[in-house]
């Protein structure tokens, strides 16, 4: 092996600038399979990121309308949804983990002792705080003490509590709602969220259900009847969809998706209508959103791997190419070597040492550029959907492997060559 080595550097010294040019293509090949592999995962982590400061695989369900008859009752019927519809659907359906009724106001007038403005206000129970990511900054959660006691305690997102008390300490101050005074207990985080379904949570004041449906309630609308229903599916579910999704035989569209398919099941029973009709619930499930992103990075990943693959491949037809030259350039060595009792397996080795060498040794400067590349670019501001460029131990292992690969394919077939030269015709070879 040592041998193999100082041979092997040897010929890089004497062809300094073909070396060169030889090594950069598995060198680039090696950055290319590693910073392409680490800007997909930048990617999907970064778009789950964003999908999670809406809710960590959550489904928003709205009541619909109707559009068949049911039970004596007319199609075209308005579903409202009840706190009691939010119970049922924790109760009886197996497939929710977690379930949060939820009434939103827009409008209502916030006002503190330093300013006021007018700001949508959510009643939510504690359960919603974990599915919605409802990080509290500074102060606490809700409990649910303040449910059961109906406190006029208050949540308060990060631009509505620059609005409200600017940079000043806002916790334990009391801004009154629509009238009503609620103390303010927690601070959100600021959240770098581009879906909603209410407004920002950033500009949101948040506080506890029962005292959001005693002091603000619906207007407009039977009483009791909440704004929307959160549920959270069971990991089981979510793990599901890509079967589903797979099992399909029409539109994606088309199908059913089974946390959906059981809400409606639950609440057909309570609001007479058939439990097929999918126009009865409006349902945003952002799992789906997860799954189909998951799906288009699953792709792009392919596509640049094979681009990574494909590129580290070119530069191991350099790397045969320079052994080749190698082999053409030391016939008259190998055939020295041969009649003073080399034997073919020994050349073999030596030839196939040396090209595995000058592999792995551009790989290995490949992979240190590529780790400081990714390290440099890390140190930039990064977009929204974008977290980096971020190496995994997958990533790398299979880098390694596509790289010894290539340096095993790339050094036995010159190898060989050089071995099964005949001793009588490699010393009257001339160059």
């Amino acid at each position: 092996m040592r041998e193999a080595v100082i041979q092997a550097t040897d010929n890089l010294r004497a062809n300094r600038l073909r070396s060169v040019l030889t090594m950069f293509g598995i060198l680039w090949g090696v950055i290319a399979v590693v910073v392409l592999a680490a800007t997909g995962e930048g990617f999907q982590r970064g778009n789950q990121t964003v999908l999670e400061e809406l809710g960590k695989n959550i489904a928003i369900v709205w009541g619909g309308r109707t559009t068949a008859q049911a039970g004596g009752a007319r199609a075209g019927r308005q579903i409202f949804l009840t706190l009691a519809d939010a119970r049922a659907i924790a109760a009886e359906s197996p497939l929710a983990a977690v379930v949060s009724p939820e009434i939103n106001r827009s409008g209502l007038q916030v006002k503190s002792r330093y300013n006021a403005a007018a700001l949508g206000v959510h009643g939510i129970e504690p359960q919603y705080q974990d599915i919605r990511t409802i990080d509290v900054e500074r102060g606490r959660v809700f409990g649910w003490p303040d449910e059961s006691q109906v406190r006029r305690v208050a949540i308060v997102g990060a631009d509505a509590w620059q609005q409200l008390f600017g940079r000043r300490e806002g916790l334990g101050e009391t801004v009154h709602i629509n009238g009503f005074p609620y103390t303010v207990v927690g601070k959100i985080r600021k959240k770098e969220q581009d879906s909603n379904y209410s407004g920002p949570d950033n500009d949101k004041v948040f506080v506890p259900f029962a005292a959001m449906a005693r002091d603000f309630p619906r207007q407009g609308v039977p009483p009791g009847t909440l704004s929307q229903i959160i549920v959270a599916p069971t990991q089981d579910v979510v793990a599901g969809l890509e079967r589903v999704l797979d099992a399909r035989t029409g539109r994606i569209a088309d199908i059913d998706w089974p946390l959906e398919k059981d809400v409606r099941r639950v609440l057909a029973k309570r609001h007479q209508f058939e439990p097929d009709d999918r126009d009865a619930l409006s349902v945003w499930d952002t799992s789906l959103e997860s799954l189909m992103f998951g799906r288009m990075i699953d792709t792009m990943r392919q596509f640049f791997s094979i681009v990574g693959v494909i590129t580290l491949a070119l530069g191991g037809i350099g790397v045969m190419n320079i052994m080749f030259v190698a082999v053409r350039e030391r016939t008259r060595e190998i055939g020295v070597r041969k009649a003073l009792g080399a034997t073919t397996a020994a050349i073999q080795r030596q030839f196939f040492l040396e090209g595995f060498f000058l592999t792995m040794l551009s790989g290995g400067i490949g992979f240190v550029l590529a780790i400081a590349l990714c390290a440099a670019v890390n140190t930039l501001p990064m977009p929204q959907r974008f977290q980096g460029l971020i190496m995994t131990w997958q990533s790398g292992l299979i880098a390694l492997f596509v790289l010894v690969l290539i340096g095993v394919v790339t050094s036995t077939y010159p190898a060989r060559r050089a071995s099964s030269l005949p001793p009588v015709e490699a010393l009257r070879y001339e160059m």
